[in-house]
């Protein structure tokens, strides 16, 4: 008998496989980077099937069988507006660049924490800031996977991993440095 194991997990991204079946791409907080297989998800009486949405937030149950990791029941926590494209195509670019850098199964708390408060902040903020968060979040998993570090900035910015309004407002007075180096540190990745 296989252990079910409980966890929160970002729906990075996903594909087809099979008739019924899907592949997906998550950051689960206990965990980290994880490939599952979800079973007949994509026929019309599956209770998975709108938990687990590209960009959503979904509370999982993950069973590790002889073939890899398993999805065995989903329900949505949060989803990002679809609507909202400034919104979905950040964290589209974040799940993208997370997805290239993340190491597998590593768990990273601090990680999965930025990406739960970037996602918050892309569906409640204006979309004049969805920029200066997505340029946050991408400095926080930098640092969080070690491209970064916190002394290069003299600033609290990765103390936290919540977006509030006077942190967002100090990273326009270093925005051009901090740009400079996520831009530094994602040429050193060569990925």
């Amino acid at each position: 008998m296989y252990q079910k194991y409980q966890t929160d997990a970002f729906v990075l991204r996903s594909y087809e496989r099979g008739e019924a079946d899907r592949i997906f791409a998550l950051f689960t907080r206990e965990f980290g980077f994880v490939w599952a297989r979800a079973s007949a998800v994509r026929r019309e009486n599956s209770r998975m099937r709108y938990s687990l949405q590209n960009g959503a937030v979904a509370h999982i149950s993950l069973v590790r069988g002889n073939k890899g990791w398993r999805v065995a029941g989903a329900s949505a926590v949060a989803q990002l507006d679809m609507q909202q494209t400034s919104g979905a195509g950040a964290f589209a670019r974040i799940a993208l660049l997370l997805e290239r850098l993340a190491g597998g199964e590593q768990p990273n708390p601090y990680l999965f924490d930025t990406l739960v408060q970037s996602h918050a902040a892309l569906m409640n903020e204006e979309p004049a800031l969805h920029p200066v968060i997505e340029l946050v979040a991408v400095a926080r998993m930098l640092f969080a996977l070690g491209y970064l570090s916190q002394e290069a900035f003299g600033t609290a910015l990765f103390a936290e991993t919540a977006f509030s309004h006077t942190g967002l407002s100090e990273v326009q007075e270093v925005r051009p440095k901090l740009l400079s180096s996520v831009n530094k540190a994602l040429s050193e990745t060569q990925l």
